[in-house]
């Protein structure tokens, strides 16, 4: 480790947490419902879509009732997505005449980026053309991001309203923020893109001569305007195969940190927006304190295992840290920092092969994700899967001090506590069943390239990545195979939809409810205690649910290489 890799590492949160604040204002304009200065220009726009759409922005709705519009909408987005793939053949912009889609690979593709997962099963520059990259994936690199906030949005105010019926309207929510949020800093980052370097073109390819004089055909596309809204709205899916470490999606250092700027700025802006919508932005930063004690120990120890390198190379007179994997450009440090950012978020991208990395270094992306990506998390997924963390933690809590739980001012009660439980166990419960059933069957056995250890963490990784949504692969599972693609396409939809349902019943019920103020009795919930419990429940559920499975994987697959073996 040296002091420029931690000099890059402190001052990317600190860069964060000065953003922190005017961020969250804006999205609590936006979750208010307020006003603000894009409105000018981009008002029209939201009044005539209402218009089109036959919806009152101003009639809100229940949670069952915002539950079954945001489960139609998506539903019928990743049937036209199917569609789009399966038809790309016979469709314009595909400049380089590529078939259609399978029908299993079409499916998991379609799944992946509904549910805001972003997996991928294929290369994106020998697979898809330019529309269906455009409108059969960007569009949904949009929505779901913006169906994530809104969801947030809606258990915000559960907490924050008092004997109320109603949590919104999904169809105001997610049309706001698409186009006061997400749209105008895409149309910035995009045109910050192109001027870096990246690609935004409608061609296909380009031919080229080396220095050398060989020549060498180059994929093209639209691929900066993919790539703003990829990170923004932490999505992940690459326009190349090889993601962010690819140089014409991440050219140079400075496009590298902007991306992982880009990855949590939002998720760092919800906790304040949180804070200010119950009335208390104490409470918005103790949740981003937890977050950051959990996030900054992921950091250091994947720094620490990759710049300590691999004792193994390191007998053959090879000395230094391990650069497998990585791209020169980056280095150890930002690589490590990049894998962090990626898996604490539901992202995915990836400037370097998370295979190649040393077992516990490998392990921390891994652990990120069992913890159901709450660590900053993805954009409205993060704060709200947190949530129901803290819905457990502060049970927990009124056990210790003998009296009903409370949480900013709402009673939590049997049926938040069960159903929060409900929606957490769905992560265990798919990614161990699923990894447990291809770790044993044929064509589960065929997906991994390696043996041993490694070849089992590959396998669990995969499903971890598709349950949590994030959309990262090891880079050494086969997974484009009628098994594969279709348990991952599950997989990735209970992840997603399979929280979220519980998560608004929890908010109609917190909505339904009295406000209760503190007391002497009450325990508080922004102190260093509260962030202490809230990162040992997080961390203790994390830990007894997925500790075996990381025995057999990463956890052994280091004991070898420390011991000289290999498999």
């Amino acid at each position: 480790m040296t002091l420029q890799g931690w000099i890059l590492i402190l001052g990317f949160v600190g860069i964060l947490l000065a953003l922190t604040k005017p961020v969250g204002s804006w999205l609590f304009a936006l979750y208010e419902g307020r006003r603000t200065p894009l409105h000018l220009v981009l008002g029209p726009v939201e009044t005539g879509f209402y218009k089109l759409a036959g919806i009152d922005p101003t009639q809100e709705q229940g949670w069952r009732r915002y539950a079954l519009h945001m489960l139609l909408f998506n539903a019928m987005l990743m049937a036209l997505t199917y569609a789009v793939l399966r038809l790309q053949g016979v469709l314009p912009g595909n400049p380089q005449g590529l078939p259609g889609l399978p029908e299993h690979l079409a499916f998991n593709t379609a799944v992946s980026f509904t549910t805001n997962t972003n997996w991928q099963s294929y290369g994106g520059e020998s697979t898809m053309s330019n529309l269906s990259q455009m409108f059969g994936l960007t569009i949904h690199n949009f929505l779901s991001a913006a169906t994530g906030i809104a969801l947030a949005f809606a258990l915000f105010r559960g907490f924050a309203r008092r004997s109320a019926t109603t949590i919104g309207n999904f169809w105001a929510d997610a049309t706001r923020v698409t186009l006061y949020l997400l749209l105008p800093i895409c149309v910035v980052y995009t045109l910050f893109l192109i001027a870096s370097g990246v690609p935004q073109t409608l061609a296909g390819t380009v031919d080229i001569a080396t220095l050398e004089g060989v020549k060498q055909t180059l994929a093209l596309g639209p691929v900066a305007s993919q790539e703003a809204i990829k990170m923004l709205g932490t999505n992940g899916g690459g326009f190349f195969n090889a993601n962010s470490a690819h140089p014409f999606e991440n050219p140079t250092a400075l496009t590298n940190l902007v991306q992982m700027l880009s990855i949590f700025v939002i998720g760092f802006g919800l906790t304040w927006t949180f804070g200010k919508a119950v009335g208390n932005t104490r409470q918005g930063w103790a949740i981003l304190s937890a977050m950051l004690v959990l996030f900054l120990a992921g950091v250091t120890v994947t720094y620490w295992q990759e710049a300590a390198g691999n004792p193994i190379v390191h007998s053959l007179g090879v000395a230094g840290g391990n650069m497998e994997g990585k791209e020169v450009r980056f280095g150890i440090a930002a690589s490590a920092l990049f894998s962090v950012v990626t898996t604490a978020a539901s992202c995915g991208a990836v400037n370097a092969m998370h295979d190649s990395f040393t077992a516990l270094g490998g392990m921390v992306p891994l652990i990120n994700m069992q913890l159901g990506e709450v660590v900053i998390g993805g954009v409205g997924a993060g704060i709200y899967g947190f949530l129901l963390f803290a819905i457990l933690a502060v049970f927990v809590a009124g056990l210790m001090v003998g009296r009903t739980p409370e949480y900013v001012g709402k009673k939590i009660e049997s049926r938040e506590v069960k159903l929060a439980v409900l929606a957490i166990a769905i992560l265990p419960l798919i990614i161990l069943g699923f990894t447990a059933i291809s770790a044993v069957l044929p064509a589960g056995l065929a997906g991994p390239l390696n043996k041993g250890p490694h070849g089992f963490t590959e396998i669990l990784y995969a499903y971890t990545s598709g349950v949590a949504n994030n959309g990262s692969a090891f880079a050494g599972l086969t997974a484009n195979t009628p098994f594969y693609n279709g348990l991952l396409g599950v997989a990735m939809w209970f992840g997603r939809f399979f929280i979220i349902v519980p998560m608004l019943a929890i908010a109609g019920s917190l909505a339904a409810k009295k406000y209760t103020p503190e007391s002497a009795g009450s325990f508080p919930t922004t102190g260093v205690l509260w962030v202490g419990l809230l990162i040992g429940i997080i961390a203790i559920l994390g830990g007894l649910t997925f500790l075996p499975s990381l025995a057999l994987g990463p956890i052994a697959d280091h004991l070898a290489m420390i011991s000289g073996k290999t498999f």
